[in-house]
């Protein structure tokens, strides 16, 4: 039997059986120092470092029938060895015995509930990830690692303008030793933080109490999208109408994580609609009054949208690299902006035209990105009312759809960001 023992953030370890008798104990130095008069004197002790050789000897051990111990930190089973343990030997070889998670116990400490939290780890992972959910969420628990900490996801977001405060949580039940400090990210990427941090809060101070829920999370899905242009403010109908917003919608596949450009965003409704999703969405507006619309909106349907004001493709220079972009507009610099999208975008570029005449550029530009392209025109009737309680059909506008996919993410399934594998 393995038996796996959550420590570090709840109560010491107790004498137990499992420990007494194990043959073989793997953990962190730390953990194998506190348990040391726990543990038979002839056990083996491995410190956890690289994760397959430590897991080679515990199969040298299983296969002889003798028992092990494994000591981790907080709740092994969230973001820890449990999945690595249970992949190689199977759910039954383990017990379990967690402990307190440091999500949990820093929320605790800082008086908060976290059913609605976002938890995400940029432990050996890409920190973008992490950062677009801080701006994406108003309550983001980040599970860090090396070059991966405070002071890197501190710099992230201050040089992307997201509003938050960062809690820093350090040596979490070490009663001698615990620390947390409320920072700016500016602050936090001014400091040398150590190895001793373990988690880092993300909050949006004025939006961390989430109204009561019954599913666990920082939100469902939203119930409806491509919504009606009745419920964004717009000037004109100059707006992405719902029916090409929904198609655009799911070639973008706005998702948790994800940073997504609207270009020439005019009322800011794809921007608006992929945070909705929970994606990190910025939106590229070239008028004043169309950059407090886009604010506006956004405040209405309770996201958080990075508005830029200025022309593309000058202002998107400063911006952090896309995993998919939606062009509103352009005019005449239609081609440059949809080449600079398509240099930069990890995944997809979607881009609507009305004038056929562009629709082979696009796609050049497209393809001269390496994207693989594709597109529709889409002319839809809606049913308009006319005397005598009957309807007619009325003739929207057509509009091109094209899109652009790199080939290497045209099978990429989704991953959730709550259970990404832990290193």
């Amino acid at each position: 039997m393995i038996t796996v023992f959550g420590t570090g953030t709840g109560a010491p370890l107790s004498p137990d059986p499992a420990l007494s008798s194990a043959g073989l104990v793997v953990g962190g130095r730390r953990h194998l120092d506190a348990a040391e008069a726990l543990l038979a004197a002839g056990a083996e002790r491995v410190v956890l470092g690289p994760l397959t050789p430590a897991l080679d000897v515990v199969e040298r051990y299983t296969e002889k029938g003798q028992d092990v111990a494994v000591l981790a930190s907080g709740d092994p089973g969230f973001f820890g060895i449990v999945r690595a343990l249970a992949e190689r030997f199977g759910p039954a070889a383990l017990d379990v015995r967690p402990g307190v998670s440091s999500v949990a116990t820093a929320f605790a400490r800082v008086g908060l509930p976290w059913d609605d939290a976002a938890v995400v780890s940029a432990h050996g992972r890409d920190l973008r990830t992490a950062a677009n959910v801080c701006r994406a969420y108003p309550k983001t628990a980040v599970l860090t690692g090396p070059g991966a900490g405070p002071a890197e996801l501190g710099a992230e977001l201050a040089h992307r303008g997201a509003d938050r405060v960062l809690v820093v949580a350090s040596r979490l039940g070490d009663p001698e030793h615990e620390s947390l400090e409320r920072v700016t990210p500016s602050e936090a990427a001014a400091r040398d933080w150590g190895d001793a941090v373990s988690v880092v809060l993300c909050l949006d101070e004025e939006r961390v109490l989430a109204p009561v829920r019954t599913l666990a999370g920082p939100g469902r899905p939203p119930a409806r999208w491509a919504l009606d242009e009745s419920e964004f403010a717009h000037r004109d109908s100059m707006i992405t109408k719902f029916e090409v917003r929904a198609l655009a919608l799911a070639r973008l596949g706005p998702r948790p994580g994800d940073l997504v450009w609207d270009i020439g965003a005019g009322s800011g409704s794809v921007a608006v609609e992929c945070a909705r999703f929970g994606a990190a969405a910025v939106a590229v507006e070239k008028t004043m009054d169309g950059v407090a619309r886009i604010r506006d909106n956004a405040a209405a349907h309770g996201v958080d949208v990075r508005v830029v004001h200025g022309a593309a493709p000058t202002v998107l220079s400063d911006l952090a690299d896309p995993d998919a972009v939606f062009i509103g507009g352009g005019g005449r610099e239609l081609t440059a902006i949809v080449t600079a999208c398509a240099r930069r975008t990890r995944r997809s570029v979607v881009v609507a035209v009305a004038a056929v005449d562009r629709v082979g550029a696009v796609r050049d530009a497209l393809g001269a990105a390496g994207f693989v392209s594709d597109g529709v025109l889409l002319q839809s009737s809606r049913l308009a009312p006319l005397p005598g309680d009957v309807s007619r059909l009325a003739a929207a506008n057509p509009v091109f759809l094209v899109w652009g996919v790199r080939p290497d993410t045209q099978s990429a399934t989704s991953v959730d960001f709550l259970e990404r594998r832990s290193s």
